[in-house]
């Protein structure tokens, strides 16, 4: 098969893109590049740029390269920009994704794995979360990808195109430094920069109902993430008609002192968190039950939280050399 991959320069999507490759699949990649950098896709993979919502753009692609699967990871992914920006975020998750699968569709293009997120619970007060868990995203970028979700199922019902929607939790690390994440959005890369500072990294909030008081979390490796791609993409292949929504994380929690501790350590820094107010929205604990990914898709992660920052870290420190220590 071929598989176009929608935001395949992104942090995310260029681990997408490996992993199908090295999983024998032909790969197109699509990025409108806002975010993305072309370097990061192979060499031999086509780019394509251009914008979801710019549907001649999408069709002649689909029909160029004989597409027979998408997986789409662009969108605009900053929940306190999507606050900000909610017609912007609706516009380019929502009407671009629609755009998309109607190109999609009218080609006749048969599986499509979708990039949801965690975002879509909420602040659920579960131990842990399942797939049945209520959906009750806070902010606007959480409520585009429910609306994702909802369209990408209720095109599948209607056209019988194959679906997996994938809800990410947090994701961290790299599989070589030049695919790390260039973003300071995520806890990790945003203590790396505190640390390249020389500065106490932040933590928002230690007075939640945890057993360190800071808020718990469920940490997945992007390349354990890339392979959960892969495992729906080769589902959806082997079983058309498929409608598959599954939570992609490891259902181990670590709490934000926890993890800043483990930065430190395999990093060479012993700079102590100081506390700052929390932040609006933030839930105690959010934590997935993996459960059903290992039975639908046959995928489990493989690597743990030393694995995400010490990957992570290789990449950061080819980014910035003066963070590096010993």
């Amino acid at each position: 098969m071929t598989w176009l991959i929608t935001g395949g320069a992104g942090y995310i999507g260029a681990h997408v893109v490996r992993a199908l490759t090295e999983a024998g699949e032909q790969a197109v990649v699509y990025d409108d590049l806002s975010t993305g950098v072309a370097e990061r896709v192979p060499a031999g993979v086509p780019l394509v740029t251009g914008s979801t919502l710019d549907a001649e753009r999408v069709a002649h692609t689909l029909a160029d390269h004989e597409v027979t699967g998408v997986v789409h990871l662009a969108a605009r992914k900053q929940v306190g920009e999507s606050v900000e920006l909610p017609l912007h975020y609706y516009r380019e998750n929502v009407e671009g994704l629609r755009v998309l699968l109607e190109a999609v569709t009218a080609a006749g293009v048969p599986s499509f794995v979708f990039s949801s997120s965690a975002a879509v619970y909420g602040t659920p007060d579960v131990p842990l979360v399942t797939e049945r868990t209520p959906c009750a995203p806070v902010s606007p970028y959480g409520e585009t990808k429910l609306a994702g979700e909802w369209l990408v199922r209720a095109t599948g019902r209607a056209t019988g195109l194959s679906t997996a929607c994938l809800r990410y939790f947090n994701v961290a690390g790299a599989a070589s430094p030049e695919l790390a994440d260039t973003g300071v959005f995520n806890i990790v890369p945003m203590v790396f920069e505190k640390l390249t500072e020389n500065a106490a990294p932040r933590i928002f909030g230690d007075d939640y109902d945890t057993p360190d008081g800071t808020c718990v979390r469920d940490y997945i490796h992007v390349v354990d993430l890339a392979e959960a791609h892969v495992a729906a993409a080769r589902t959806l292949q082997s079983a058309p008609g498929r409608d598959l929504t599954v939570n992609i994380g490891r259902g181990e929690g670590v709490s934000v002192r926890e993890m800043i501790g483990h930065i430190n350590a395999l990093t060479g820094y012993d700079l102590p968190p100081t506390v700052a107010a929390r932040r609006p929205g933030d839930p105690a604990r959010v934590v997935a039950s993996a459960d059903l990914a290992a039975s639908e898709l046959g995928w489990r992660a493989k690597r743990d939280v030393r694995d995400m920052i010490t990957s992570a870290w290789e990449g950061w420190v080819r980014l910035h050399p003066e963070a590096a220590r010993g």
